[in-house]
C-alpha cells in the first residue's frame, strides 16, 4: 500500500514540475506570436478594417436612397383648414406621412472612381500591414539575438568570476606563506568585486532584453519568459554571395515599400479623376409619395341636392384620398462655384506630383539601404574575424600571465590587466558575432527570405 502511495506522489510531483516549467520560445514562435498580438500590427489591422468600411460606403453610392417620414402636429387658434382652405379658429390635429427616394444616374463618374479608389486603398492598407509585420519581425529578431548575446555574456562573466575567485584563494595562500605582499591580495579582492559587478550588470541586461522582446510580442507574463538557448554558429548565407546589384533588383520586386508608393500614386490619380468629375453635369432621378389626415371637418362629397357635405372622414379614408406621387429627373450643371472645383483639382494634381517624388525617393532609399546592409554585413564579418584573432592572442597572453603570476614573477596589477584584456576580447567576439548574424539577416530580408527561419 505504501509503495502505491509513493508512486502516486512521485507521478503527481513529476506532473506538477512539468506544468511549472518555463516555456522557452524559439525565434519562429516569437515572430508568429507577435504577428497576432503586437500593438502596432493590431492598430494597422484596424486601419485595414476601416478601409473595408470605406469600400462598402463607395459601393453604396451606386444604390438608391430611400427615406420615410411621419409627423403629427396640433394647430391651436386661427388656422387654415387644409381641406377647405378657410381660416378657422379651432384646434386640429394633423398627421402626414411620406417616403422619398433618389438615385444618381450620372455625376461625372465620381461614384465609379470613388469605388475604384476604395479598392486601391484596400490594397495599399494591406501593403502597410505587410510592412508593419516586416518591421516587427526585424525588431523581434534583433531582440531575440540580444537575449542570446546576453546569455553568452553571462557565461563569460561567470567563468571569469570563477577564475578570479580561484586566483583569490591562491593569492591568499601565497600571502600567508609570505611569498607575495598583501597588496596583491587586495588587488585581487578588488578584481573579484569588479567581476561581480559586471556579472550583475550582465544579468540586468539579460532581464531588460527579455522584457524588450516580451513587450514587442505583447506578452503579459514576461517574468517567466525565456528563449531557447540555441547553439548559434556562424554560417555564411548564400545571399552574401550575391552581388549588391542582384539584391537590389530582387528587393525592387518583393519589397512592400515600393508597392506602397505605387499604390499611393494610383490613389492620387483617382483623386484627380474624382475632382475633375465635379466639372461635369450631374443627372439624378427622384420619387416621393406623401399623404395626410386631419381631425377637422372637410369636404366629404355632395348630397342629393348637389350641396357639398362637410364632415370628418375616417382616418384611413383621408390617407387614401389625400395621397400623392411625385417623380422626375434633376439635371444640375455647374456654372460658377467660386473656384472651389478648380482649386480642388489643383490640389489633387500637387498631391499626385508629391506621390511621384515619393516613389522616386523610395527607390533611391531602397537601393541605398540594400548597399548599406550589404556593406555593414561584410564589415561585421571582418570585425568578427579580427576579434577571433585578437581573442586567440589575448588568451595566450593571459595563460602566460597566469603561469608567471602563479610563480610570483608577475604582480597582481599586471595580471589583472591581462585578465581584463582577455575578458574584453571574449566580449568583443560575442558582440561582433551577433552583430554579423543580425546584419546578415537584414540582407536576407531584403532578398525576400523571411525572418521566421531558424537563426
Amino acid at each position: 500500500m505504501n509503495s502505491k502511495i509513493s508512486v502516486f506522489i512521485l507521478l503527481f510531483l513529476t506532473t506538477l514540475t512539468s506544468f511549472s516549467q518555463v516555456k522557452n520560445w524559439t525565434l519562429q514562435e516569437c515572430v508568429e506570436y507577435a504577428m497576432k498580438n503586437n500593438i502596432s500590427i493590431r492598430q494597422t489591422e484596424l486601419d485595414l478594417k476601416t478601409v473595408a468600411i470605406d469600400k462598402k460606403v463607395a459601393l453604396g453610392n451606386f444604390l438608391p436612397t430611400l427615406n420615410g417620414s411621419v409627423a403629427h402636429s396640433w394647430n391651436i387658434g386661427l388656422n387654415q383648414n387644409i381641406t377647405t382652405g378657410l381660416l378657422e379658429n379651432q384646434t386640429t390635429q394633423f398627421t402626414s406621412a411620406g417616403i422619398n427616394s433618389s438615385v444618381d444616374i450620372y455625376n461625372g463618374l465620381q461614384n465609379l472612381n470613388r469605388y475604384r479608389r476604395a479598392n486601391i486603398s484596400k490594397i495599399a492598407s494591406q501593403y502597410q500591414l505587410d510592412k508593419m509585420k516586416d518591421d516587427v519581425s526585424l525588431n523581434i529578431a534583433n531582440a531575440y539575438l540580444q537575449i542570446l548575446f546576453n546569455k553568452e555574456s553571462i557565461k563569460v562573466q561567470k567563468e571569469q568570476l570563477l577564475n578570479t575567485q580561484k586566483q583569490e584563494i591562491r593569492t591568499t595562500e601565497m600571502v600567508n606563506a609570505g611569498m607575495i605582499p598583501r597588496g596583491d591580495l587586495l588587488d585581487i579582492k578588488a578584481t573579484v568585486a569588479a567581476d561581480k559587478q559586471r556579472l550583475i550588470a550582465a544579468e540586468n541586461a539579460l532581464f531588460l532584453s527579455k522584457l524588450s522582446l516580451a513587450q514587442l510580442m505583447q506578452l503579459d507574463d514576461f517574468k517567466d519568459f525565456d528563449v531557447v538557448e540555441e547553439n548559434v554558429t556562424l554560417q555564411e548565407s548564400v545571399v552574401m554571395l550575391q552581388t549588391p546589384e542582384a539584391i537590389v533588383e530582387k528587393a525592387k520586386q518583393d519589397r512592400v515599400e515600393l508597392k506602397i508608393t505605387k499604390t499611393n500614386l494610383e490613389l492620387a490619380q483617382k483623386d484627380i479623376q474624382i475632382a475633375k468629375g465635379a466639372f461635369l453635369p450631374s443627372l439624378s432621378g427622384f420619387y416621393s409619395f406623401d399623404t395626410r389626415a386631419s381631425d377637422s371637418p372637410g369636404f366629404a362629397g355632395f348630397d342629393n341636392n348637389g350641396n357639398p357635405i362637410i364632415a370628418t372622414l375616417p382616418l384611413f379614408d383621408q390617407f387614401s384620398n389625400n395621397k400623392g406621387h411625385v417623380f422626375g429627373v434633376r439635371l444640375s450643371v455647374p456654372i460658377f462655384n467660386g473656384f472651389a472645383v478648380k482649386t480642388n483639382v489643383d490640389r489633387t494634381k500637387i498631391a499626385f506630383e508629391r506621390s511621384k517624388i515619393a516613389q522616386e525617393q523610395a527607390e533611391v532609399d531602397l537601393e541605398r539601404n540594400v548597399y548599406n546592409a550589404v556593406t555593414d554585413a561584410k564589415g561585421a564579418l571582418n570585425s568578427y574575424q579580427s576579434a577571433v584573432v585578437a581573442l586567440t592572442a589575448r588568451e595566450e597572453a593571459f595563460n602566460y600571465a597566469k603561469e608567471r603570476f602563479a610563480v610570483g614573477m608577475m604582480n597582481s596589477f599586471d595580471f589583472n590587466q591581462a585578465q581584463t584584456l582577455f575578458l574584453n576580447a571574449q566580449s568583443e567576439v560575442l558582440r561582433t558575432k551577433y552583430d554579423y548574424i543580425f546584419k546578415q539577416k537584414v540582407v536576407e530580408f531584403y532578398f525576400g527570405i523571411p525572418i521566421k527561419q531558424k537563426i
